[in-house]
């Protein structure tokens, strides 16, 4: 299937702004099951300078500087993907327990890094508990990791504005709410706590629902799920949100160790503004 993508970020001030320094997250790059056919990323005003690299986990990163004056930012990306991942079938994921998949890391140093806590991300108290009554002694691997995201969806509301980028996973616990960001969150370190490889993914998800059927969370919009690495088979991802493996409905975007290593955004202005707002737009649109 392919998909166009357009994601659009404005940003307005109240004041002038002199200078703009910001760093994008918003290029996808070539995956197993994902190919991009195109892709490219608009500022307006025109930028200065722009340069890209490929961060340490292997995603584009773009930056720009603008120096002309402005009191309206806007930053598009253009894509167009060709998606041929296939339905997980969670029969295939049980040939092996989650501890066996565990003891499969040893020694797998690029996983390392996938394995411990991070900035956002905490594995210890309460998250540790709530991990420990799914993954119970020798149940399969994607048995368990089916569960997870069963029980994450099921246990949590989905309610926008109810966290922030900032939001610890003790308060998403605490409050059962939180969006797709903070449950993607919640399985990386319900995985890391048990000792298996897990990692944050944002993209999109696009999605028509079929009559009589609830639209999806996510659709055209920002997204984000959990990756878990099953050794000598690959990534597994897993959308909480949605209570579902990742499939061909899934444009992939960036990963890292949690959301603060991939934020679509981020920067610095030079400004005397004392108000600013942010509008995103995403279409994704299938081609077939």
């Amino acid at each position: 299937m392919r998909y166009s993508l357009t994601h659009t970020t404005t940003y307005t001030y109240d004041d002038e702004v002199t200078a703009s320094y910001g760093r994008a997250h918003l290029l996808p790059h070539d995956l197993t099951g994902q190919a991009v056919l195109s892709a490219d990323l608009v500022v307006s005003p025109e930028p200065a300078e722009t340069r890209e690299h490929v961060d340490f986990f292997g995603n584009r990163s773009s930056y720009f500087v603008v120096r002309e004056a402005h009191t309206i930012l806007n930053v598009t990306s253009r894509c167009v993907l060709e998606i041929s991942r296939p339905a997980v079938d969670v029969t295939t994921l049980n040939g092996v327990s989650w501890e066996q998949a565990r003891d499969g890391l040893a020694g797998n140093d690029p996983a390392r890094q996938y394995l411990l806590p991070s900035r956002q991300i905490a594995t210890a108290g309460d998250v540790s508990q709530y991990a420990g009554a799914i993954f119970t002694p020798g149940r399969p691997f994607g048995e368990a990791i089916a569960d997870l995201t069963s029980r994450i969806y099921h246990d949590f509301k989905y309610k926008s504005g109810s966290t922030t980028v900032r939001s610890t996973l003790t308060e998403v616990l605490a409050n059962r709410s939180g969006v797709c960001q903070d449950f993607a969150h919640l399985a990386v370190g319900c995985l890391r706590s048990v000792g298996l490889a897990a990692r944050y993914v944002s993209g999109y998800l696009e999605t028509v629902p079929p009559p009589g059927k609830q639209k999806l969370q996510g659709a055209d919009a920002s997204h984000a799920w959990a990756s878990v690495l099953l050794p000598g088979s690959g990534w597994v991802d897993i959308d909480p949100t949605n209570n579902q493996f990742v499939d061909h409905r899934y444009l992939i975007l960036a990963h890292g160790r949690d959301y603060s290593d991939v934020p679509p955004l981020k920067g610095v202005i030079m400004t005397d503004a004392k108000n600013s707002s942010m509008r995103v737009s995403v279409d994704v649109t299938p081609l077939g």
